[in-house]
């Protein structure tokens, strides 16, 4: 990487959360970019990736989470189009816990939202055609697997979406309300 080039690095007001900002080099054959996660402590590889496509502008997908013993941190990206995509702490005992944070991230930013363990993640697609790409700690565990209802009232998330506008899967549709949360993970 050339000089000069350094990864970006905001702090979210939730612990834990960051917002990475890679550099991006522009040069007569494209664009490349890398993210030198090992620079800040983040050199331990992921397990599992993820890539999704949605085809319609308003597709939903959350809020989901992975508790112990396969706990998941996420490393979330958008490839092309653009997502409204939304962190939610679920953390007992955590001063935070039950607040949300959302950013906007998309192919021309070059934006990725890490998200710990003990946060509850969704996104919504802002675009048509819209691919999102994501890195996890540990494998997909379906006995591990947690979710919340995206619109539940008490978590107040502003979506880019009403719910007669959102399109959601039967699966997050019927997902349990925020005080289904009980003790998924501890602040430590």
């Amino acid at each position: 990487m050339a000089a000069g080039h350094a990864l970006q690095l905001e702090a979210l007001p939730l612990e834990g959360l960051l917002l990475f900002t890679p550099p991006r080099i522009e040069e007569e054959r494209g664009l490349s970019s890398a993210a030198g996660l090992a620079r800040i402590g983040m050199a331990s590889p992921f397990a599992q990736d993820h890539h999704c496509l949605s085809r319609q502008r308003g597709m939903v997908r959350g809020l989901h989470a992975q508790v112990a013993p396969r706990a998941q941190g996420k490393l979330v990206r958008c490839t092309r189009g653009a997502i409204w995509d939304v962190a939610v702490d679920v953390r007992t005992g955590s001063p935070t816990f039950g607040q949300w944070v959302g950013v906007t991230l998309n192919a021309g930013n070059g934006n990725q939202l890490w998200i710990p363990p003990g946060f509850l993640h969704g996104f919504c697609t802002l675009t048509d055609h819209t691919e999102v790409h994501w890195q996890c700690t540990t494998p997909s565990d379906p006995t591990c697997a947690r979710s919340l209802r995206w619109n539940d009232a008490t978590l107040g998330i502003e979506w880019p979406v009403t719910d007669g506008q959102a399109i959601v899967s039967e699966h997050d549709a019927a997902a349990p309300p925020f005080s289904a949360v009980i003790d998924w993970f501890h602040y430590a």
